[in-house]
């Protein structure tokens, strides 16, 4: 394929790979990853965890339903709420939940909203979020009562200094913590189970954003949290818009879909998942995503996509002016501290991203923060070890002139 023409640059300097790190070897292709997704070759998708990235198969699975909706639309939307419940059905014995705690929904947003708008709150109680929320979920809290925000220096050393600090932010008046289980940003874990088991008995109920759990962890619900909720369209290899919302048996009776419905009197989930002549077939195709990830092999899958990401921070964390911040072992995302100075705001973080992805024809995420923002990537089946290298030869040219 001919190499796309980029303006000059007199900041390039030569295209060559970044040196190896001592003592540590390129982890191999996974076999067939690439061949499984229809992504653009020329580009280096480095930021799965933003969009995710749909397989072949879950394509064609979706296809299929998509024509059985033109081929005959009333059969197909009579049946649609026992179709989800079929597919609910084989989502929750991967996630090892309760079929009837779960609910489709479109995003982690939508899934901050129902959950919060479930939870009794009086004049004057409080909602904790920390500042490595996720923006619109934190503006969902603050929609529903005032808000006390832990300050986590992304720097942190562990969970535990995590957990003190959210612990110690706590006042007479909070009564739910929103918490990330793995946040957007960092790329670290927040709402671990010893934290939630802390906040259960002091008595605060437990909202969790799991957007990044389904197909990266394990135990996407660790902890068992009151309310969690989780995109299926970023780890879990599922059609964009599929979500899920579990919820804790003594919160369901008050879950009350954001718009009403003719389920309605059917009660949660399926009054929540039921949206007229909605788009239904990314849902339905869903499982296919999550069956294929057995198919490979989950465990191989999350230590590939694990030892890619820790390879390239290894390799960016070369570049003087980067610092590798603290992660927790086995996440397919890593991040690192830009200089000071550089991407400290939202509009320069964009701008930073943007130009990177334009000419170097890379994705990654860069995240602001105040004195200097970071960069985060991330490691799936489709990615290759020299494509870190070339975003590391790359990007010291933009530190210099950001």
């Amino acid at each position: 394929m001919t190499e796309t023409t980029r303006p000059a640059d007199p900041f390039t300097p030569p295209a060559v790979p970044a040196a190896q790190p001592a003592g540590q070897e390129a982890p191999g292709e996974f076999p067939g990853g690439a061949g499984l997704f229809r992504l653009d070759p020329d580009v280096a998708h480095l930021n799965h965890g933003s969009f995710g990235a749909v397989p072949v198969p879950v394509q064609e699975a979706q296809a299929a339903l998509r024509a059985e909706v033109h081929a005959d639309p009333d059969a197909f939307f009579v049946a649609v709420p026992e179709r989800l419940e079929q597919a609910r059905a084989r989502i929750a014995a991967h996630l090892a939940t309760d079929p009837d705690g779960l609910a489709f929904i479109a995003n982690a947003t939508e899934g901050a909203n129902l959950a919060l708008d479930a939870v009794p709150l009086a004049e004057g109680d409080e909602i904790l979020v920390t500042d490595h929320g996720y923006g619109t979920v934190t503006a969902a809290a603050a929609r529903r009562a005032p808000v006390t925000t832990v300050a986590l220096d992304p720097a942190l050393p562990d969970e535990d200094a995590v957990r003190e600090a959210v612990l110690a932010t706590l006042t007479a008046r909070t009564r739910v913590a929103v918490l990330d289980h793995v946040s957007s940003p960092t790329a670290r874990i927040i709402a671990s189970p010893r934290l939630l088991a802390e906040l259960r008995e002091r008595g605060v109920t437990t909202v969790v954003d799991g957007a990044h759990s389904p197909g990266m962890l394990a135990d996407p619900l660790a902890g068992r949290p009151d309310f969690w909720f989780g995109n299926l369209h970023k780890w879990g290899y599922a059609p964009s818009g599929t979500a899920l919302l579990a919820v804790a048996p003594q919160h369901r009776h008050r879950v009350r879909a954001l718009v009403p419905s003719w389920e309605d009197g059917h009660g949660f989930p399926r009054s929540v998942e039921n949206r007229a002549t909605a788009d239904y077939t990314g849902w339905l195709a869903a499982p296919e995503g999550l069956d294929l990830i057995e198919t490979l092999d989950a465990a191989k899958v999350r230590a590939h996509n694990s030892a890619l990401a820790a390879h390239g921070a290894a390799l960016l964390a070369g570049i003087p002016g980067l610092a590798a911040l603290p992660h927790t072992d086995g996440l397919a995302m890593r991040t690192l501290r830009l200089p000071a100075g550089v991407a400290d705001t939202p509009d320069a973080a964009r701008a930073l991203r943007e130009r990177i992805a334009a000419r170097e024809r890379i994705r990654v995420l860069i995240w602001p923060w105040p004195g200097g923002g970071g960069i985060r990537i991330c490691g799936q089946i489709y990615n290759r070890p020299e494509e870190y290298a070339r975003l590391a030869a790359a990007l010291p040219k933009y530190l210099r002139c950001a």
